[in-house]
């Protein structure tokens, strides 16, 4: 019998560095670069040439294929979907979205919001929206490390 499930995950963190410095971050070459449960993270060459394809090989052994769908300077997001993975998934498809947002004002000025959304196609079951939940909140720890890293020696203004 299979459990009910939402099949959207949504994990959002306030990072303290500001939007310069976390967004440096949201690129698909980039993220394996803070995130540490990816070991290495190479171009997929041979696609179009207008759509950027990354392996990520996990920690874990696995290996994804990463499609990034949309990115915007702008309005601070990225939208990738899965388009291959070793070993195959139990489900049919995932497209995630990281959003980032300047946080101007209160307690946590000069800081920013990031949202990490996940949603999975309808046979997605409730181990793999778990799974995904938690791998997201440890992801944006390792953001909110790579962020303050960058910060380095930086004095941070107080209001």
């Amino acid at each position: 019998m299979t459990v009910p499930t939402t099949n959207e995950v949504i994990e959002s963190a306030v990072i303290r560095a500001p939007l310069s410095h976390v967004w440096h971050f949201i690129k698909l070459g980039e993220i394996p670069k803070f995130w540490s449960a990816i070991e290495k993270a190479e171009t997929v060459t041979g696609t179009s040439d207008d759509t950027d394809v990354f392996r990520w090989s996990f920690k874990d052994g696995s290996v994804v294929e990463i499609k990034q769908d949309e990115h915007s300077n702008l309005d601070h997001f990225i939208t990738y979907s899965v388009i291959n993975s070793e070993p195959g998934l139990s489900y049919s498809s995932v497209v995630s979205t990281i959003r980032c947002w300047p946080v101007t004002s209160g307690e946590f000025e000069d800081s920013t919001f990031v949202r990490w959304t996940s949603k999975f196609s309808s046979d997605a079951d409730a181990g793999v929206i778990q799974d995904a939940k938690y791998k997201r909140r440890d992801a944006l720890k390792d953001l909110a490390a790579a962020a303050a890293k960058m910060l380095g020696g930086h004095q941070r203004s107080s209001s």
